[in-house]
């Protein structure tokens, strides 16, 4: 599992903030022909995007690009220029249907043919996708991760957006649960008020208690609050540590649930204990595969 704890967003037709993201040792840096670039500007972005992706060092951060929406007439123009930058994935916004990621994952196969390695990310941001879940996240095995756009889906139902965010809690919750049903990642919703280092930490947090991978994020400062909320604390990866370990003793004498510390440990705490020890390995906290 490669970690994917904050996802930075970087306009498309700025290359100086984007020489700045390739610098910064975030986990994803998205060049985004999206929202962040205007109308008048998708030509140079689309360019500014190949230049960048072919000439720029990201170090170790994972490379996507964001497209504009299926049915917006840009498309086609756009994922032309991404396919030429060479991503790691291409970001789909405002997908609605499992249709619109086929769409995507077989001009991918034409254009580079479909041995080649690209992944497709798949941003729910309306009240139809989330009726379509369960379509949506068995597309097409491109298909990678689910992004939640809480921003957009509130705009799309209605709703009020608040510090707490319950108006959107269900759709949330519905995301993490379907990527973790077909087994992908999910990353979480923007933080918008990026001088809020605390209130963007907290938010974090709790995305990651509910099983996101990850966060979307629009600002350098948000980089490290997120990549601390997503990574487990050292009594965290110790606490799985002794757990893994104390299973393989009392497997050895023919033992399943057994007490620790003087609690019971039993199937739901032993995979618990293991998804800590992956994202610490994904974080670089711990050698891959130790449990």
């Amino acid at each position: 599992m490669r970690a994917r704890r904050a996802l930075l967003y970087v306009p498309g037709d700025d290359i100086h903030k984007i020489r700045k993201a390739s610098m910064l040792d975030v986990d994803c840096v998205c060049l985004d022909m999206e929202d962040g670039v205007a109308q008048n500007r998708k030509a140079e972005a689309r360019s500014t995007i190949v230049e960048a992706m072919n000439s720029i060092d990201f170090g170790h951060s994972e490379r996507f690009t964001r497209i504009n929406p299926i049915g917006s007439g840009l498309e086609q123009e756009d994922l032309r220029a991404a396919l030429q930058a060479r991503p790691d994935s291409i970001v789909v916004p405002k997908v609605e249907d499992a249709e619109q990621i086929r769409w995507v994952c077989a001009q991918i196969d034409q254009k580079v043919g479909n041995s080649t390695y690209l992944g497709v990310i798949a941003m729910v941001e309306r009240a139809r996708a989330i009726l379509n879940l369960v379509q949506i996240a068995n597309a097409h095995p491109r298909l990678q991760c689910l992004i939640f756009g809480a921003e957009d889906f509130a705009s799309d139902i209605g709703a009020i957006r608040t510090p707490q965010a319950w108006e959107v809690f269900y759709a949330r919750s519905a995301v993490v649960t379907h990527a973790a049903a077909y087994d992908l990642q999910a990353i979480d919703m923007v933080y918008i008020n990026f001088q809020d280092e605390e209130g963007l930490y907290q938010e974090a947090r709790i995305g990651a208690q509910m099983g996101f991978s990850g966060k979307q994020i629009i600002h350098p400062n948000q980089v490290v609050p997120v990549q601390k909320a997503f990574t487990p604390e050292a009594k965290e990866i110790d606490w799985a540590l002794q757990v893994m370990q104390a299973y393989k003793e009392y497997q050895k004498v023919g033992r399943g649930a057994f007490a620790m510390n003087g609690k019971m440990i039993d199937a739901p705490l032993l995979k618990a204990a293991q998804r800590v020890l992956e994202r610490a390995a994904a974080a670089g906290l711990i050698p891959a595969g130790e449990s």
